[in-house]
């Protein structure tokens, strides 16, 4: 939703950001890039779930950002012999297991904190759209930890030593969370019901997207160990009321 509200600052950052990170490595000899893309540059699923041959097709600038990075990371290794591994993630969500590194954004627009927050301080939750065509209303989204995710990066980049190639991978776990599924695991985690109240849709929401990751798990050799959304939740809420936090 920010970047359909401010699209500049997202194609500043992403895009010129990443032309001089590329022309940086020319300059310096690197010869490997490991970019973290997103699931947002499919747009709105032809068929669930998304595999990485799915047509890419943006409905927003933060997509649309992402996928222009692709495109250059995609010319620079046909034209100057780099090797890169794209990771194109679907939500990432969690805290670290042992609870020293978790999820906090100023302002902060992730569904999991948000619900986290409202559980804490008794504000109601707001859910963006209880009309879409899903089995709640809600959004579908999908959710994988980011101890998970870490794990992907370190067998991305065995696989960058041994390929000059581009390559791209999808990161999720092939199961779909809807917004109330994230309320009901906040309960569970709090002991506690979350009020919530329902507004109108974010500007370029698609209503479901959830992963194919087949491709990591073949290649990569990749399996999610900690993205049941219960187990998520879990970790998060436990980072988030630490005695050193405050809402």
């Amino acid at each position: 939703g920010e970047s359909v509200e401010d699209p500049h600052a997202y194609y500043r950052n992403n895009c010129v950001g990443s032309l001089s990170v590329l022309n940086a490595m020319r300059k310096a000899g690197v010869t490997r890039l490991l970019f973290s893309s997103t699931c947002a540059t499919y747009g709105t699923p032809l068929t669930i779930p998304i595999d990485e041959s799915h047509p890419q097709s943006p409905i927003n600038p933060y997509g649309w950002s992402k996928l222009i990075v692709e495109r250059m990371i995609s010319d620079h290794v046909a034209a100057y012999g780099l090797g890169a591994v794209m990771l194109r993630y679907f939500n990432a969500a969690g805290a670290d297991l042992d609870g020293l590194i978790g999820e906090r954004h100023e302002p902060e627009t992730h569904a999991i904190p948000l619900a986290i927050r409202s559980a804490i301080s008794g504000a109601p939750f707001r859910i963006f759209g209880r009309d879409f065509d899903t089995r709640d209303g809600t959004a579908i989204r999908d959710y994988v930890h980011v101890d998970d995710l870490a794990d992907a990066h370190l067998r991305a980049l065995t696989y960058l030593t041994e390929h000059d190639e581009v390559a791209a991978f999808n990161l999720g776990t092939g199961e779909g969370t809807s917004v109330l599924d994230i309320v009901h695991a906040v309960e569970r985690a709090s002991g506690k019901p979350l009020r919530y109240a329902v507004t109108g849709r974010r500007a370029g929401d698609p209503p479901v997207l959830v992963a194919a990751a087949d491709k990591a798990r073949d290649i990569l050799g990749w399996r999610t160990k900690y993205s049941k959304i219960d187990d998520i939740v879990a970790s998060a809420w436990r980072w988030h009321t630490r005695g050193d936090r405050s809402y």
